[in-house]
């Protein structure tokens, strides 16, 4: 309490000082300071149901709630998040629970660069040795606690200073994570680039981690000689041009011994290489992924989603159909091969395939495999690398594949249809550590019937074919708007296959103003919430959920 106390005190003072600031230096600008917010409860009233395995909570609500508070004038800004977390969501890690003052700030601005004092979030390229963000419904929030400072000195040159302690949930580790970045655009000093619609952008990163050596032992005799100074840096590069563009990274990590890769002394890195084309009517993506062993945490025996200083994306389309996502995949930090092809086209309007309105076809397959790796003998002294793996090394395991198919038709002026089939290989033992090859079928269908200016009917019909863990699935949704405050809904996803239960939701949604409140009533399934490749393990529940956003 106290702490929080000393918080409150000190973003008061914050406050009260970029106030004092901005109208005493721009008097003239006062009408251009502005205080702006927002709220969000997400609330749970939970009831026991034994068939799915939805335990009893001794609180009779559950809760998830924010309030954040900006203050924002032309060259001084100013925030707070107020979090209320005492009785958090199920499935959050047990260090989640908790209130008080989570983040604060105050950031002086002038005409080519700023400076932040307090709790920021920053990410360095691609995210491969430095992204601290917020996620809420994974119950990420890793921002780092310091100093930042980002310059533009000349034309066509960013660069980014910070330094601070990284949060992990009521508390910061006690290491010091601390970093630059700067890039360069080729096109702001060749000017024959830019006039010919080509853009070249040079980027280099580097990122220090400092913590104190812990008593860490192997056997009851031998204790490990820990690295105190841990070292990143990522090179990248990115081509546009005409319709194109081309980005190749690559980061590499020094020894980090952490609890993900069982505390062994081998570096780490990362290789990208992403390609697309896009021109009106069609768009072509391919991207490969090479990883080893960058788990890169601020705090060595942290585990599950908190600490992560950096983040590699998944090469996996983020579904938002149910059963399109009832198997989703996490990304593997220990290493993995990762493949993504997409490819759209838009058939014209008034031709055979395209119909009186057009359609829309997207294809896209994703690959994610284990490399080939070689274990070292405990007996040797090369065993605290762990293994061996060459970079083009490529293993015997398959973690994850999809291919799935798209279609996008306007059937008339009221009418709108969209079709998808899907073909899924999930490798459950190693995504969740048991359950084999999940190999399933997915067909969905969604309809959109606009009734009227105000009314509109959206409905989805979706089943997956699969002979592994609980067999077939069926899921069936309605929705229906009243423009511009109402929507209804209601859902079941059933399991044909097993268990024979059903996932009942009913629910209502009202929007007036800034104002949006969700009710809702049913079953949720146990499974994985997923986006980004990051995971977090929601448990089944039963009962009457509220949400309520408020903007201002």
């Amino acid at each position: 309490m106290n702490e929080t106390l000393k918080s409150i005190g000190l973003v008061l003072l914050f406050l009260s000082c970029a106030s004092w600031s901005t109208l005493s230096a721009q008097e003239e600008e006062r009408d251009r300071a502005t205080l702006s917010g927002s709220i969000q409860a997400d609330i749970l009233m939970p009831k026991e149901d034994k068939d799915i395995g939805a335990a009893d909570y001794d609180e009779w609500a559950l809760a998830n709630t924010y309030a954040d508070l900006r203050l924002q004038s032309r060259y001084v800004d100013a925030g707070a998040r107020l979090e209320w977390n005492q009785f958090p969501l199920p499935g959050y890690e047990a260090e989640f629970k908790g209130w008080g003052l989570a983040n604060f700030y105050t950031r002086a601005r002038w005409n080519n660069g700023s400076v932040t004092l307090g709790d920021f979030y920053e990410q360095f390229g691609s995210g491969f040795i430095l992204r601290t963000y917020e996620e809420r419904s994974l119950g990420i929030d890793n921002s780092l606690r310091g100093a930042h400072v980002a310059w533009n000195p000349f034309r066509g040159v960013a660069l980014k200073m910070l330094s601070g302690r990284q949060r992990a949930y009521w508390q910061h580790n006690e290491s010091l994570v601390s970093g630059a970045d700067a890039e360069l655009s080729l096109d702001e000093w060749i000017p024959s680039l830019g006039n010919h619609g080509t853009f070249l952008t040079l980027g280099g990163s580097y990122v220090n981690k400092y913590e104190e050596e812990e008593d860490i032992f192997v056997d009851a005799t031998h204790k490990l000689n820990l690295p105190t100074m841990v070292h990143a840096f990522d090179v990248r590069a990115r081509l546009q041009t005409g319709g194109w563009n081309f980005l190749a990274e690559y980061a590499r990590k020094s020894q980090d011994p952490n609890f993900d890769n069982v505390y062994i002394y081998r570096p780490g890195y990362v290789a990208m290489l992403s390609g697309s084309y896009s021109q009106r009517g069609l768009s072509i993506l391919l991207q490969a992924k090479r990883s080893d062993n960058m788990s890169f945490r601020s705090r060595r025996t942290m585990s599950g989603t908190s600490s992560m200083i950096n983040h590699l994306p998944a090469f996996t389309l983020d579904h938002t159909y149910a059963l399109a996502a009832l198997y989703p995949y996490a990304t593997n930090t220990q290493g993995e091969w990762a493949y993504q092809a997409e490819f759209g086209y838009n058939f014209k309007r008034r031709t055979a395939l395209g119909g009186k309105y057009g359609t829309t076809l997207k294809l896209n397959f994703s690959h994610v495999h284990a490399p080939k790796v070689d274990y070292l003998p405990v007996i040797t002294d090369l065993a605290r690398e762990g293994y061996n793996s060459s970079f083009w090394g490529w293993g015997d395991e398959t973690y994850y594949q999809d291919l799935n198919v798209q279609l996008d038709k306007k059937l008339s002026a009221d009418w709108k249809l969209n079709l998808m089939y899907m073909y899924q290989r999930y490798n459950k033992t190693a995504v969740e550590g048991e359950g084999g090859m999940i190999n399933s079928h997915i067909l969905i269908g969604e309809a959109k019937w606009r009734m009227s200016k105000k009314l509109t009917l959206r409905g989805e019909a979706q089943y997956l074919f699969t002979k592994e863990d609980q067999g077939d699935w069926a899921f069936g949704l309605l929705e229906l708007s009243f423009s511009p405050h109402w929507m209804f809904t209601a859902s079941d996803m059933y399991n044909v296959g097993d268990t024979k239960f059903h996932y009942y939701q009913i629910g209502a949604t009202y929007n007036v103003g800034a104002h949006r409140l969700q009710a809702a009533y049913g079953r949720t399934r146990a499974g994985f919430n997923c986006t980004g490749g990051v995971c977090r393990w929601i448990p089944a529940t039963r009962g009457c959920t509220i949400s309520y956003n408020y903007n201002f």
